[in-house]
Formats: C-alpha cells, structure tokens, sequence
C-alpha cells in the first residue's frame, strides 16, 4: 500500500516520496530575476527532504505578475538563475517544479506587507486584462480591459515559450496555473467570462484557452514530461465555477495529456463561507481522482505527518502539496519521516542530527 513515503512515477520521472513544496509567491524578484532569496528558499527546501518543489508562479508575461516583484520567465535572460536553482536541488535529489502563470485581472498588485493593493499605471503600475472587463477593486471605478481574440492567441504562445525556457532551466514538471482567479481561472468561471465568443458562453468554450494552452504546451514538451494543472475546484460563490464543472474539466484534460490535477479552490471573489480547516480542500482531490482517474494533489491546512500520510493511504489523492507548513519548517518531510518510522536519505552534513 503506498505511503507519504513511498515513490510515485509520472511520466518519465519518479518522485521519491510524495511531499511537495507548493508554489508560493515571495515578491522578491526584480524585473522577474530569481535571486539569491529564491535559491536560499528553495534550495533549503530541497535538502529539506520534499520530493518536488515548485517555484512561485512565474510569470509567462510581464503584464501577468501579479506584482512587479514576482518570478517571471518571458525571456531568455531569465534561465541562467532558474538553472543555477534546479542544479543544487537535483544534487540533492529534489525533483523541481514550475509554476506558469499569468494573473489576469488580479495584475499590478502591492507586495502583501504594504496591503497588496491595486497599483495604478501612473505609479509604476499596468492595465490588468481578463476574459471580461471585470472591477480591478471594490472601492476603485477601474476595470480589466476584455482580451481580444489576437491578444489570446498571444498569450497561448507565451506559455509554449515559457515552457522551452522551463526546459532549458532544468525543470522536471510545469504546472499550468489556473486557479485562484487568475486568468486561466476568470476565463473558467462565469462569475468573470462574460464573452460571447468561441470563449465564452458554455462550458467548453469557456474551458477553451486553458486546452488551447494545456495542448500547445503538451505539444512542446518531450514525451512523457510531467504536465500539471492547478485548478480551483469551486469558486465558492453563488453561479461560479463547481466541483462539478472541476470533474467534468479533469476528465477532459486526462485526454489532452494532462498528468495531474492540483486541486485547489477560491481565489476569484472575496471568500465569505469557506468552511476552511484541516484537509478542508481534501475532498476536491478526491472526488476528482475517484470519478476520472487522473492522479490529483491535496492541499488544504495539512500540517502532521499522520494527516499527510492518511490522504495517500487512504487514495484521497497522489500527492501531497504543502504551503505554510514548509515555510515554518523546511524540515518538515525529515520528522514526518521519523514520525511514521521511514528512513529516508539526508544530507550527509546533517547525519549527526538524524533522530534514532
């Protein structure tokens, strides 16, 4: 029976437990450069013992930063520092991860700790786009302006390209980010898609830039390469996005190549009854994985090794993402480890302090 520890195969790779680092923003780059930050934060969690470990969203263009602090990869002069951080983790036997993202709507933000706040053009800010014009905030008169169908098909083409740069970077899985009411996310949800084009209106049109995307993607990476999907499962508001449309959804992209389903949730609207607790976004993972088939990842307030490990033995998921738990404690898979009595390899600079 597998456990948090046991190794998982994908595509042309093996995962050498099922613990992964989350994808979380650190508004620490400059003009989308990784830094030493980014190699100390990720690299730590490499050693730390995860399987994966995935960057922060990184952008695939400059006006989809969700802050002008974000991680992008729209150009090539981004590689050399990305590559330099995949190295050190594959020295220490970490898979690496990227996440491609574009943010839409929620574009031209504030850093969080001076109140992420809608930046304007005239302060070093951009115009955010979206599927629709949709209210950038709730106390500003300011819209997202409506792509148009050549502006799509650019940005279908900034995925494919940052894609190859991810290749030439040394990572091991992309993940496509279409969650959290960013862009892939708005043109998923009516609440946002208001289109009535070819890529909006019904279901599979407004499923249509994300298989554009998820197939032009597939198409440029090596065979069996890891292919991800993060998705928001349910809107969590009235006529949004639901786990329903989320299965229906996963099936589809299980036949487009897709590998797995990061199942997350919410993000799109201002979060008024998520009934938010331990392994409260659990369910989505395994509902989605039950009813397709396709391998899905949990992650939710998964904090305790038993937790963790139950989601895998229990099958509730193939996967195990953990966010604020590894930026308490990068160490976290070396306990969990101890604590379910798994031997795994540790840096031998840390031997002495292996627990016995």
């Amino acid at each position: 029976m597998p456990h948090l520890f046991s190794p998982l195969t994908i595509g042309n790779i093996t995962f050498k437990n099922r613990l992964v680092v989350s994808p979380m923003c650190q508004y620490s780059a400059l003009d989308g450069f990784a830094n030493d930050w980014h190699f100390v934060h990720l690299a730590t969690r490499a050693v730390g013992g995860a399987g994966l470990v995935f960057t922060e969203a990184a952008a695939v263009a400059p006006e989809g930063r969700i802050s002008a602090q974000d991680l992008g990869i729209w150009q090539d002069e981004h590689i050399e520092e990305l590559k330099r951080i995949t190295d050190f983790m594959h020295q220490h036997e970490a898979l690496a991860g990227i996440q491609l993202a574009h943010a839409g709507h929620k574009a031209s933000s504030g850093v969080p700790w001076k109140g992420g706040r809608l930046v304007l053009p005239e302060n070093d800010g951009w115009q955010p786009v979206s599927a629709s014009a949709y209210p950038l905030a709730a106390d500003n008169p300011l819209f997202s302006n409506a792509l148009t169908t050549d502006e799509i098909k650019t940005i279908v083409g900034d995925f494919v390209k940052a894609a190859q740069r991810a290749l030439s970077a040394g990572f091991d899985v992309i993940e496509i980010h279409a969650a959290h009411g960013y862009l892939l996310n708005g043109f998923l949800s009516p609440v946002v898609n208001r289109r009535s084009d070819e890529y909006g209106g019904s279901f599979e049109n407004r499923i249509r830039l994300l298989l554009e995307i998820t197939n032009a993607t597939r198409a440029a990476l090596p065979e069996n390469y890891p292919l991800f999907v993060r998705i928001s499962a349910s809107d969590w508001t009235e006529n949004g996005w639901t786990i329903d449309d989320s299965v229906a959804l996963s099936a589809i992209l299980k036949n487009h190549g897709v590998d797995l389903i990061d199942c997350s949730s919410g993000g799109l609207t201002k979060p008024s009854n998520i009934p938010v607790g331990f392994n409260y976004q659990v369910p989505f993972a395994q509902k989605i994985k039950q009813q397709t088939g396709i391998l899905t990842g949990a992650v939710g307030l998964i904090t305790e090794a038993q937790q963790a490990n139950a989601i895998i033995v229990e099958e509730k998921a193939d996967l195990v993402f953990l966010g604020r738990e590894m930026l308490r404690d990068p160490y976290f898979p070396q306990k969990a480890a101890f604590e379910l009595g798994q031997e795994i390899k540790i840096p031998v600079q840390y031997e002495r302090a292996k627990r016995h």
